[in-house]
């Protein structure tokens, strides 16, 4: 559908979800998603997941396939759209290890805010990511986020206390990014 310069977002499709199941269930994955996600994660919960978000209005979520292999390597997308204020929540994972830091996962959140800001006319894309995760605060800030806050301490994780950045991108940040 949406195509970058390593990667394309389509659409999730059913059979997707045994792959999400095993990444989603692997702690080296995990530790940097939400701490929602139930671990270990089962078919039923993905399934569950997958079907509430078909039918959500505010939500667009995408499989991120390899453009070279047309391989699946996780998902993205904008959560909680808010159509009065024109913004929206990011969330990415590259579930394949053998993707991690070589491009793709910036290229699916630069192709991620194109898809947000001229297909959904947003202003203001945000994303909340775990102090102990430099490699996707290195991805955000290539792809234009800036750090627009801290949640000091927000995540008790692993017996100890993290700080959780806040990142955001304007519409007018991206525009003048794609100008350079």
């Amino acid at each position: 559908m949406f195509r970058g310069d390593k990667i394309q977002l389509a659409a999730v499709q059913r059979d997707y979800l045994p792959k999400y199941v095993e990444w989603l269930s692997d702690w080296e994955t995990a530790q940097f998603l939400n701490p929602g996600i139930p671990v270990p994660l089962n078919i039923e919960d993905e399934t569950e997941w997958f079907e509430n978000r078909r039918k959500s209005k505010d939500n667009f979520v995408f499989a991120i396939l390899t453009l070279a292999e047309n391989k699946l390597i996780g998902n993205c997308g904008l959560h909680n759209v808010s159509w009065k204020n024109r913004k929206a929540t990011f969330g990415i994972f590259i579930g394949d290890k053998n993707y991690w830091s070589q491009g793709y996962g910036t290229d699916a959140t630069k192709t991620m805010l194109r898809f947000g800001f001229e297909e959904l006319g947003l202003n203001l894309i945000e994303l909340e990511v775990y102090a102990f995760n430099p490699r996707a605060i290195r991805a955000y800030e290539k792809a234009g986020f800036r750090q627009s806050g801290v949640h000091r301490q927000g995540l008790y994780r692993d017996g100890k206390f993290h700080d959780e950045y806040l990142m955001s991108i304007l519409r007018e940040e991206w525009e003048q990014s794609r100008r350079q």
